[in-house]
C-alpha cells in the first residue's frame, strides 16, 4: 500500500499499472490530466491477510488547487506466485 501511495504521489504510472492485478487493471492511467493533485500523508489503518488475499484500509491526504482533500479506502490485494496486486478498493 505505501509503495503503491508513493507512485501516485510521484506520478509513477508504470510501477501503478505493474502492481495492478491483471483482470482488474486498466488500460492505462493519465495521472497528469486535470488539476494535480499535493500528496500530503498516508495513515494506514488496518491490514488483514489470509492466505493470498488481504485487505489495507487507509487514509490518504492530498491537496487540489488549494483545498484538502480526504480520501479513505479498503483496498484488496492478491497474491500472486509470491507478489502481491492491487485487485480493488471500497472508496469513501
Amino acid at each position: 500500500m505505501r509503495s503503491r501511495y508513493s507512485a501516485y504521489a510521484k506520478g509513477l504510472e508504470d510501477y501503478l499499472l505493474a502492481t495492478w492485478h491483471a483482470t482488474t487493471r486498466p488500460t492505462g492511467l493519465d495521472l497528469t490530466n486535470g488539476p494535480q493533485p499535493k500528496w500530503l500523508g498516508l495513515e494506514v489503518k488496518t491490514g488483514a491477510e489470509s492466505g493470498d488475499e488481504a485487505t489495507v484500509e487507509f487514509v490518504a491526504i492530498c491537496r487540489i488547487g488549494g483545498r484538502a482533500r480526504r480520501m479513505q479506502e479498503v483496498s484488496r490485494f492478491l497474491r500472486e506466485q509470491g507478489r502481491w496486486y492491487y485487485f480493488d478498493g471500497i472508496t469513501d
